[in-house]
């Protein structure tokens, strides 16, 4: 019986943070070939280190794992990081600009390094992971107008993409994750309760909740969500 990503050849991104690792897990089971990628080098043998800041870094990720097996299939742009709540008026350009090269940059970089393989191909999909705080909402107690600012900027990125990239068989979409239980989360204990009241299921979603979604946009099943971004929150932005 065959899983719905069966030999299929996947790239990720930001594989060894909690949703990159749960994304590579669940694609894994489906079947796919997945390629691991990230700063520091994943364990097992499809992993490759990769600073989607740097294109040429992508870049040359791409190739090999092209040269490796003859095609890319489907990648996920997970890699991004979060500033530690920094009020606007003290945060530097360079703070500023660190977050955006990170969360959109490599973002732009990872898809367009994919994306050149597969319009090549005639096919293909991506997803991005973005976040409610991009176009959906602006959290509350943190301060963190740079993430908010390049999630927004995945939102149009990934719109702009999927227009482009349509009608030459390459699909592009994102996911929107609120409040996932991840190591990132973990020192933010202090505003769990407050995030949770604001939270109609009173929990956080886990990794494997986006790594399901994401697994659902990558399959034949979603073939015609294009420049879509699913949202999923437990209903934070409904209040």
């Amino acid at each position: 019986m065959s899983t719905p990503h069966q030999d299929k050849v996947v790239a990720v991104t930001g594989a060894t943070g909690g949703i990159g690792r749960a994304v590579c897990e669940r694609l894994r089971r489906d079947g796919a070939t997945v390629w691991a990628m990230d700063l520091r080098l994943p364990d097992g043998p499809t992993g490759l280190a990769v600073d989607v800041t740097n294109a040429d870094s992508v870049e040359q990720a791409f190739r090999f794992v092209r040269q490796q097996e003859g095609r890319v299939d489907a990648v996920v742009a997970g890699a991004g990081i979060v500033e530690d709540d920094v009020a606007a008026e003290e945060m530097s350009s360079e703070q500023f600009s660190s977050i955006l090269s990170v969360n959109l940059v490599g973002v732009f970089h990872t898809l367009t390094s994919a994306g050149r393989i597969m319009l090549d191909q005639g096919s293909g999909s991506c997803v991005a992971i973005s976040s409610m705080s991009g176009t959906h909402t602006v959290n509350t107690p943190q301060r963190q107008c740079a993430y908010n600012a390049s999630k927004a900027g995945v939102s149009a990125l990934v719109r702009s993409l999927a227009a482009e990239w349509a009608e030459r068989g390459v699909r592009v979409n994102a996911v929107a994750p609120g409040y996932i239980g991840t190591e990132l989360l973990a020192r933010k204990t202090h505003q769990f309760d407050q995030w949770f009241a604001h939270t109609p299921q009173r929990r956080m979603g886990s990794p494997e909740d986006v790594a399901a979604t994401v697994a659902f946009l990558l399959s034949d099943e979603a073939g015609y969500f294009c420049g879509s971004e699913l949202l999923m929150d437990g209903g934070y932005t409904l209040v």
